[in-house]
C-alpha cells in the first residue's frame, strides 16, 4: 500500500523539497502540503494522510497544538512526525507528549527521511531510538518527578508487560525484547498490544514517554 504523506511546514523550499525527495521513493505520496497548522488539519481532514511531517514553529497555530487536535480525534490512525532543526529542541519533547510518533531534523538525507515515514506509518518501533531516548531521558531529568496518574495506570499491567514497556523505553525492538527475554517475537508483539490498549497510547513512542513519566524507567545515572 501507499503512504500518503501530508508536509505542514511554514516555509515553501522545506515542503517543496521533502515533496521531491519523497515523491521519488516507492510506496510513498505526498498528497498534499500546508502552510501552518490550521492548514494542517484542513488538509489532514481532507485528504487523509496516513503521515504528517508537521513543523513546530508556524504562524496561526503552532505544530505541537496541531499534533494533539489531529492525534485526538476519536478513530484518527494518522501518524505525526515532527520537523525540527535541533535534536534537543524542548518543544520536540512536548510535540512527542501531544501524540506525535516520532521526529526528524531537517538535514535528513533522502533515505533517512524515507525511513522515518515508513518507520512512522508502520507504528512498531521508534524512530532513531538512540536520538529518541536521550531527548526523553533529557526532559525527565528536569521533570517535577513520576506523575502520580501514570504510577497507577502501571499497576493495571502485568509483571511481563512491565518488563516489555521497560525495554521500549531503552529502544529495544521486537526482535531485540525476543532475544533479551528469551521468548518469540510474536509474543513480545502480543505484549506490546495489549500494553498500547491498557494504557490507552497510539503507539511505541508514547509507551516509552509513558515509560519515563511514569518513573518505571530512570535517565542513566539518575
Amino acid at each position: 500500500m501507499t503512504i500518503r504523506v501530508l508536509i505542514a511546514d511554514d516555509q515553501m523550499m522545506v515542503r517543496q523539497g521533502f515533496t521531491v525527495l519523497l515523491n521519488a521513493e516507492p510506496g510513498i505520496e505526498v498528497v498534499g502540503q500546508a502552510v501552518d497548522g490550521l492548514d494542517a488539519l484542513e488538509k489532514a481532514a481532507e485528504l487523509a494522510p496516513d503521515v504528517v511531517l508537521m513543523d513546530i514553529r508556524m504562524p496561526r497555530l503552532g505544530g505541537i497544538d496541531a499534533t494533539r487536535r489531529l492525534t485526538e480525534v476519536p478513530g484518527s490512525a494518522v501518524r505525526v512526525l515532527v520537523l525540527t532543526t535541533f535534536d534537543l529542541d524542548e518543544y520536540v519533547y512536548e510535540a512527542l507528549r501531544s501524540g506525535a510518533s516520532g521526529f526528524l531534523l531537517k538535514d535528513a538525507s533522502a533515505a533517512e527521511l524515507a525511513q522515518a515515514v515508513r518507520v512512522v506509518a508502520a507504528g512498531d518501533a521508534l524512530l532513531a531510538p538512540n536520538i529518541t531516548k536521550r531527548l526523553i531521558a533529557e526532559f525527565s531529568r528536569v521533570s517535577a518527578g513520576p506523575r502520580a496518574p501514570s504510577r497507577e495506570r502501571v499497576a493495571d499491567l502485568t509483571e511481563r508487560e512491565t518488563e516489555v514497556l521497560s525495554l521500549i523505553a531503552q529502544g529495544l525492538s521486537n526482535a531485540e525484547i525476543a532475544v533479551r527475554l528469551v521468548v518469540a517475537e510474536q509474543t513480545v508483539k502480543t505484549h506490546v498490544s495489549r500494553i498500547l490498549v491498557k494504557l490507552g497510547l497510539r503507539d511505541r513512542t508514547q509507551a516509552a514517554v509513558f515509560a519515563y513519566e511514569s518513573g518505571l524507567v530512570r535517565p542513566a545515572g539518575y
